[in-house]
């Protein structure tokens, strides 16, 4: 049986904060993972649309190891200048990859498409997003705000408003594995149109509200429920913005290789919660983060034990960032607490 740590959020894994910036007139935000030392870091992208930057170096075989921060942001392309926020404000902290005699903060990056959701992008000559990312870092703190957050602020599901989630694994050896999402798939975190998230078989207790899988199951259940479709399944709005991008962490010992294929088990959590994901529509990514702070190296079977959690972990991230979304002005979509 899993377990949840004491948080139920990725920062229950030692070592880790989280920080939230948001502008509620332009419905966008980010969300900065912080590491209080070097982390080591994985990436994997399966959706046909990304927006990233500085994921090549996070591939096994590149030069650097650890990384300081990963950034999730709304903005579209707009929103890559979130890093740069969190770099200044990493590099007035001192924090950095040291080279040459310079501290070069390591802040790799995702985005999502946020752009067309009710929201002012009338932002004059340039956008928010750096202001927003160096303001992330200063709210950075354990305990952090998820639903309508972050760079969940102006997400958006089929049928539903999305937003920022995230969840955590106690396993019997020790480890803990954390997840955060920010959750704007063109697919349905719903069977159907129904209450029923499709992650309920990982749910512990009632984290996001304790329904199950209905029974029967709905006859749109078998249709692809999609955010530009409406009920009559004709197109809404232009498929082209959409992604959820997220983040997987854990305290075990991992070599960068195997912080690579924890995000590639987190993408199963994106299988288990939304249908259908890892469409050319979506740019689906998964950052991983091991900090290595309880000292546990994974034998053989623990490292399975480690990857079915993962992706369980991030089904539960995904469906309570729904859950927890709450209503705001010029809104397209309604929240999941006012579906009957």
């Amino acid at each position: 049986m899993f377990r949840t740590g004491p948080r139920n959020l990725i920062t229950d894994v030692m070592g880790l904060r989280v920080g939230n910036a948001s502008d509620a007139r332009l419905k966008s935000g980010v969300t900065t993972v912080l590491c209080d030392e070097p982390a080591v870091a994985g990436v994997q992208i399966l959706g046909g649309a990304p927006g990233t930057r500085e994921t090549d170096l996070l591939e096994p075989h590149n030069l650097v190891e650890t990384i300081h921060a990963v950034v999730l942001s709304g903005g579209s392309a707009f929103g890559l200048d979130a890093a740069s926020g969190v770099q200044a404000a990493l590099r007035e902290r001192g924090i950095g990859f040291e080279v040459g005699g310079f501290r070069v903060p390591i802040v790799p990056a995702a985005i999502l498409f946020d752009l067309r959701n009710g929201g002012d992008k009338d932002w004059g000559r340039y956008p928010p997003y750096r202001d927003l990312g160096y303001e992330s870092v200063q709210t950075a703190a354990v305990d952090f705000q998820f639903g309508t957050a972050g760079a969940g602020t102006g997400a958006l599901t089929s049928g539903l408003k999305g937003g920022l989630g995230s969840a955590s694994t106690l396993l019997d050896n020790g480890i803990t594995i954390g997840a955060l999402a920010a959750v704007n798939p063109t697919g349905s975190v719903t069977v159907g149109r129904t209450r029923h998230f499709w992650a309920a078989p990982f749910e512990i207790g009632d984290e996001f509200g304790g329904l199950g899988y209905p029974s029967p199951m709905p006859e749109d259940a078998k249709r692809i429920l999609l955010k530009y479709r409406d009920k009559d399944h004709e197109r809404q709005m232009d498929s082209g913005g959409n992604t959820t991008i997220a983040a997987i962490a854990t305290d075990a010992v991992l070599t960068k290789a195997a912080a690579k294929r924890l995000a590639i088990s987190a993408h199963d959590g994106f299988v288990r919660a939304i249908w259908p994901t890892h469409t050319p529509a979506d740019g689906d990514l998964v950052f991983a983060l091991a900090t290595g702070k309880s000292g546990v190296e994974l034998t053989a079977d623990a490292a399975i034990d480690l990857y079915a959690a993962a992706g369980a972990t991030m089904a539960r991230a995904i469906s309570r960032g729904v859950f927890a979304a709450t209503p705001a002005d010029n809104d397209l979509f309604p929240v999941w607490s006012s579906r009957h």
